[in-house]
């Protein structure tokens, strides 16, 4: 599945839930669906705008990825485990927004992707920008993380379901 049609699949599955599911907490320290879809949606525009840096950028970059970056490009994708960030840098995702305003955000984004879908390849790869965890990445690679990222919370977005069952 190309990474837009997996963004267009989570979009369309926010049609399900009510708002009551989407803000629904089951245990302290997890989140709501609606807390993870805004974290993916926070991420994901994080990422595209490193993306556009790199397309922005006059310079190359001779660094390269970190041992977890390469590792991480080289599985595509994320290892199957939870990963939790520092405190400081690991605010819970808003839990605020209507179903209205997570779909309306999710069709943002995918119009996003969809408009640096063809053009993210022709960015020369030697234009890169430095990830705190991967290393120095270029535009595609910024691109293909979004993707990456969702697919990595597919696992986490079964078990807030199975929560709601």
């Amino acid at each position: 599945m190309s990474d837009i049609k997996l963004l267009i699949t989570f979009k369309d599955d926010l049609y399900n839930y009510s708002i009551e599911q989407l803000r629904y907490i089951p245990v302290e320290g997890v989140w709501s669906i609606g807390q993870m879809y805004d974290h993916l949606i926070v991420v994901a525009h994080e990422y595209l705008d490193r993306m556009e840096e790199c397309a922005a950028l006059n310079e190359e970059q001779p660094f390269g990825k970190t041992q977890f970056g390469e590792q991480l490009f080289e599985d595509g994708g994320f290892p199957p485990i939870k990963i939790r960030l520092p405190d400081e840098l690991n605010a819970p995702p808003n839990n605020s927004d209507s179903k209205e305003e997570l779909i309306s955000r999710m069709e943002q984004l995918i119009q996003r992707m969809t408009h640096w879908e063809t053009k993210v390849d022709y960015i020369h790869p030697t234009k890169k920008s430095e990830h705190g965890g991967f290393g120095w990445l270029n535009a595609k690679e910024w691109y293909d993380l979004v993707g990456m990222h969702f697919r990595h919370h597919l696992r986490q977005k079964d078990e807030l379901e199975r929560y709601l069952a």
